[in-house]
């Protein structure tokens, strides 16, 4: 299983059309053999912050789906970012 997970940061006033550019890449994401969970989010207290969370079958999945990263314009509007990509052993469920 791999989790990518972190956040965007872009200027506060771009951030509803930065996630709506995103629409199509979570449609796709989701579409994609392999994926289990795929989310783009305005985060609820900063108003510059878009979270990440993605849950993938394997690493081959998730570098498939990724390809070349995010478009020119989204890459351009991203003024800072940290995501990292990990690798989970197992899981329990909590519910």
């Amino acid at each position: 299983m791999i989790i990518v997970s972190g956040f965007l940061k872009v200027d506060p006033d771009q951030r509803t059309s930065y996630l709506e550019g995103c629409r199509h890449v979570v449609r796709a994401a989701r579409a994609t053999k392999g994926c289990v969970d795929f989310h783009i989010s305005a985060d609820l207290i900063e108003a510059d912050r878009i979270n990440i969370f993605e849950q993938w079958e394997s690493t081959e999945a998730v570098e498939t789906f990724r390809g070349s990263g995010p478009t020119d314009d989204q890459q351009t509007a991203i003024i800072d970012a940290k995501v990292l990509q990990h690798k989970i052993a197992g899981s329990i469920s909590l519910t």
